[in-house]
């Protein structure tokens, strides 16, 4: 039997993206999560049908967790529309992601793990290219310079620094990052 207590269920989504990041997708197991959530042994399994819901649910949570809250929403709607804005929206956005850190390199694992499993790669496919369109989107109507190839080539230029910041946070410092984040939008995105 499935539960539905909605609470517990992100309860033990949140321990398995802390599992993730600790232990790669090989580590996570219900036991693990169930430790990292303090609850009862076998909670988990009460709560996931199978491993691979618990990898799915995880992928989707922290893509839930990574959104900006309404007040940074309301902020970048009433902001500027110039390339210095843009850099400061997306310093921002880098900043957030790597604040996430557990948030981020679960995301990692959960890539890797999506090489090897059909289904998981299937909803991140979705998710990912959601969020690009998303991403897409939103600038359009913002009234930012630059069209959907910047957009585009920020995301995959940014994702790179976050990847260097979590994994590997000694080769850049934050001040270095900021400025690479700034050179990027500069190179990239047109001006006017």
């Amino acid at each position: 039997m499935v539960r539905r207590n909605d609470e517990r269920r992100a309860a033990l989504v949140d321990a398995a993206i802390e599992v993730l990041a600790r232990d790669g997708a090989r580590g996570l197991t219900f036991r693990a999560v169930d430790t990292a959530a303090a609850v009862p042994p076998g909670t988990a399994s009460n709560y996931f049908a199978n491993r691979d819901e618990l990898l799915t649910q995880a992928g989707a949570r922290v893509y839930e967790r990574l959104q900006p809250d309404e007040a940074t929403i309301t902020r970048h709607r009433t902001a500027g529309r110039d390339r210095e804005t843009y850099a400061e929206l997306m310093r921002e956005l880098v900043g957030r992601v790597a604040s996430f850190r557990t948030g981020y390199l679960a995301l990692l694992e959960l890539r890797l793990e999506a090489t090897r499993r059909l289904d998981l790669r299937t909803v991140l496919t979705e998710r990912v290219r959601a969020d690009v369109d998303a991403n897409v989107a939103y600038h359009e109507a913002s009234g930012l310079p630059g069209d959907a190839t910047a957009v585009k080539l920020l995301y995959l230029a940014l994702n790179w620094l976050i990847v260097e910041q979590l994994t590997l946070p000694e080769v850049f410092t934050e001040a270095e990052r900021d400025r690479l984040v700034t050179a990027a939008v500069e190179r990239i995105v047109a001006a006017g």
